[in-house]
């Protein structure tokens, strides 16, 4: 097979999670005809790759097992409409949910396939029915940080071997919140904490891992303006 004239890796990603966007990026600069390899982890791609090959009318020419990937090699085909508007509906695209009140003091919330209760934002127990929407908040900074962080290790085909990510948040006056006081302010003061991490790489490689992560950030850079965010990064050894 003839040499590729680009090549792109996926690492982790399927598909449905932004695969096929990487891919048109690689693919834009080449002429039509021309050849692209394709690296990835993921199963599903083998699946998937061909029938969205012939779906924007490219050429799918088949695979080739690699060291701890696969190599898919498509070739560049003339009619490009159906990838741009891909890469449009990607930049247009909103996410949506929608929430009912409860009989008790919660609220449910559907979002796409998935249904999950929220409850009082100022509970104190240890054991409560539901998280509340703090908790929800923290859990969202924690695993956007979590899974960005293994998505650009994937794609720079960095190995991770664990993650743990620690938060803690305070409120600038609970009882202001809970119409005790009239003074303060009900908004998160501050979120603290670590990300722990646990990998063979180098501590320079995982520092630039994890400056990147925090700059890619939906939920820490739509938090960062408001809120005083300060997480530890710490190497395992």
């Amino acid at each position: 097979m003839e040499n590729p004239k680009a090549i792109c890796d996926g690492g982790d990603l399927d598909c449905g999670s932004g695969l096929l966007l990487i891919i048109k990026k690689a693919m834009d600069p080449l002429l039509d005809g021309e050849l692209l390899e394709v690296r990835s982890r993921e199963r599903t791609v083998a699946d998937d790759l061909p029938a969205w090959c012939r779906m924007v009318n490219h050429e799918f020419l088949g695979s080739e097992p690699g060291d701890h990937t696969t190599r898919y090699f498509i070739r560049k085909g003339a009619r490009q409409e159906e990838l741009e508007a891909d890469f449009e509906a990607a930049r247009g695209y909103k996410w949506n949910v929608r929430v009912q009140g409860e009989r008790t003091l919660s609220a449910k919330v559907h979002s796409r396939n998935h249904t999950f209760v929220v409850g009082k934002p100022a509970d104190f127990s240890s054991k409560v029915a539901a998280p509340s929407a703090i908790d929800y908040l923290l859990g969202a900074l924690a695993s956007d940080l979590t899974v960005g962080f293994k998505a650009l290790a994937s794609r720079r085909n960095l190995e991770i071997d664990q993650l743990e990510v620690s938060l803690k948040a305070g409120l600038d006056n609970v009882l202001f919140h809970l119409e005790m006081e009239d003074a303060g302010s009900p908004k998160v003061k501050e979120v603290t904490g670590t990300f722990y991490v646990s990998s063979p790489q180098s501590d320079e490689d995982l520092e630039k891992l994890w400056n990147k992560t925090l700059e890619r950030s939906p939920i820490y850079q739509t938090l960062k303006p408001s809120i005083n965010i300060n997480i530890q990064f710490m190497i395992v050894y």
